[in-house]
């Protein structure tokens, strides 16, 4: 399914290997939850999801860890290709994230015995919400001190209180028998929340900074075939490489076209990921006890 969804891109929904990949796809997940029903000892007990907290935690999972995904996947890409940023510093540039994650681990995870675990499940996500927000803020040319690292705070504080409650509710949905397999789904739903969101936001940040490109170079007088060629290579999105031989004022328009329209989309991708973010924590809101179980 996933790379039905990708290619789809390049080849259309109507093409056989897009078509074919996607209904194969989703016999073979229709045709894994009837054999999960009927196994012995099945892979992925349908019984656990009777739990309505665990069913919560993981649809929470799912929304907030693919607007995780999708922002770690275009991230690098707007600091290297549209930023100009080189690979080292585009790296170093997340460090705030992972400190703050990595330090807050403990105090987070103590605020479900104070709190219950609504609490941070709703106002965690709010705030990494609010830090992708941040993000679709800066633009062409931002300063990584006022633009990138408030927004990389705001959201590793809110990752921070969201992941160790998360784990804590997953874990005790379920008997104690079950903890396991309950923390290897969540685990399965994160990933997976990540490659499905690469494949269909990736087509919705192609779509964006394509028409963006477009109406940019609409009416800029161009070499024969260079738009068209422009055209024909947009899935590259930032990574475009222009044809050679171009006068260096063209190639300098066109490469700014680019850097903006790169940024267009990811401000559009970003506000979806707040959305995500927003609709995790009604999950939460909704589905998440608000005393410790």
């Amino acid at each position: 399914m996933v790379f039905g969804l990708i290619e789809s891109v390049s080849f259309g929904w109507r093409h056989p290997l897009v078509f074919g990949s996607l209904s194969a796809g989703f016999a073979c997940l229709i045709a894994f939850l009837f054999v999960e029903a009927r196994a012995s000892s099945p892979m992925v007990p349908p019984t656990l999801f009777r739990s309505r907290t665990f069913s919560g935690a993981n649809l929470l999972t799912l929304f907030l860890y693919a607007a995780l995904g999708i922002f770690f996947f275009l991230f690098p890409m707007n600091l290297i290709q549209a930023q100009g940023y080189s690979t080292t510093a585009t790296g170093a540039a997340a460090l705030p994230l992972i400190l703050l994650m990595f330090s807050l681990s403990r105090w987070s995870g103590g605020l479900v015995a104070r709190y219950g675990p609504r609490v941070p499940l709703v106002i965690g996500p709010l705030i990494a919400a609010t830090g992708f927000v941040l993000f679709a803020v800066a633009g062409v040319g931002a300063s990584y001190w006022k633009a990138f690292f408030p927004a990389f705070i705001v959201l590793g504080f809110g990752m921070a209180i969201s992941v160790a409650p998360l784990t804590t509710v997953v874990m005790s949905s379920v008997g104690q028998d079950r903890a396991g397999t309950a923390s290897g789904i969540n685990n399965a739903v994160a990933r997976v929340a990540g490659v499905l969101a690469v494949a269909v936001l990736g087509i919705v940040m192609v779509k964006v900074f394509s028409s963006s490109l477009n109406r940019s170079l609409t009416g800029v007088v161009l070499p024969p075939g260079v738009l068209q060629y422009i055209r024909s290579n947009q899935i590259e999105l930032a990574g475009l490489d222009l044809p050679r031989g171009l006068d260096s004022d063209v190639a300098r328009l066109i490469h700014a076209s680019i850097s903006h329209a790169f940024v267009f989309g990811f401000r559009t991708v970003m506000l979806i990921c707040a959305g995500l973010s927003l609709a995790s924590a009604a999950v939460a809101s909704l589905v998440i006890p608000a005393g410790a179980e």
